[in-house]
């Protein structure tokens, strides 16, 4: 599995490698042993067990044999996969096309009750318009994506926006760039801001904006979604990164009651977002 920049990952890695350890242990055997009975390097253990190189199913298959811990294989193998699945490379994600991408965040979008999001570079997808949404996934299928499905994935994105009339609450913050650097063009650009307008007059819905200063307190940060305090979600450049560890997750909560000290909202940001409509011309 490739690093990532999030400490959740890791330490899960760790604590694999550690599970892993403890059942050579047990099994009273030193590391250059395992290595001999599954005909590995020593080294090959030693990486494993520090979260230097992440196993395969089959090296647990194998490790777990080795040491008469054939019952705790099942187990061992499904950890491996969770964490595998916390840092998930879009070409791995995506490689179906984009609304299989769409659908698959689907449960957790209908379990969440309440949602917060900070954008530093596109509007949140839930309070996207068809033509923003668009021109965003189109752009995504252009640079990463071989399968054109673009318009199902538009679909499924729009369908899921039907949870912004039931009783979860959403918080949404944007920077203020958002609304003047935008994708598809003018008459997109336009009619993403008017809906924004729409939105943030829902009862359920907070819609705050980061105002562009030159001597604001917090620096801006990569996009992330918190779905309550169970999960967060943030896209990066090479991959999906998915945490679950609660003292991040702590620091994503700071994070964004930080941001949202900084954002405007009500008629203020209406006025910003107003402003934006306006420079379009």
């Amino acid at each position: 599995m490739p690093a990532s920049s999030s400490s959740s990952v890791q330490q899960a890695r760790l604590a694999l490698g550690a599970r892993l350890g403890e059942i050579r242990d047990d099994a009273g055997l030193t590391g250059r042993a395992l290595a001999a009975w599954c005909g590995w390097s020593e080294s090959k253990v030693s990486r494993i067990e520090h979260a230097k190189t992440s196993p395969s199913p089959a090296d647990i298959r194998a490790w777990c044999a080795a040491c008469g811990a054939e019952n705790q294989t099942a187990d061992l193998v499904a950890s491996l996969r969770a964490v595998n699945g916390m840092f998930i490379e879009w070409h791995r994600m995506e490689r179906a096309g984009l609304k299989q991408a769409q659908e698959s965040v689907l449960p957790l979008y209908e379990r969440t009750r309440r949602f917060r999001s900070y954008s530093s570079w596109l509007v949140p997808g839930m309070i996207q318009t068809r033509g923003y949404t668009t021109a965003v996934l189109r752009a995504v299928q252009q640079s990463r994506v071989a399968v054109d499905d673009v318009e199902a994935a538009v679909s499924v994105r729009m369908e899921r926006q039907r949870i912004l009339h039931g009783d979860q609450r959403f918080a949404f913050l944007v920077e203020e760039s958002v609304l003047r650097s935008g994708i598809g063009g003018t008459e997109v650009m336009a009619g993403q801001l008017g809906h924004l307008l729409t939105v943030g007059s829902l009862p359920n819905v907070s819609l705050g904006v980061i105002p562009m200063r030159p001597d604001r307190a917090r620096l801006p940060v990569e996009g992330f979604w918190l779905y309550d305090t169970a999960q967060v979600n943030v896209e990066l450049v090479s991959g999906y990164l998915t945490i679950t560890q609660p003292g991040e997750i702590d620091l994503y909560v700071q994070a964004f009651s930080e941001l949202a000290e900084l954002a405007v909202h009500g008629a203020a940001a209406r006025a910003l977002i107003t402003a934006a409509v306006d420079a379009l011309g």
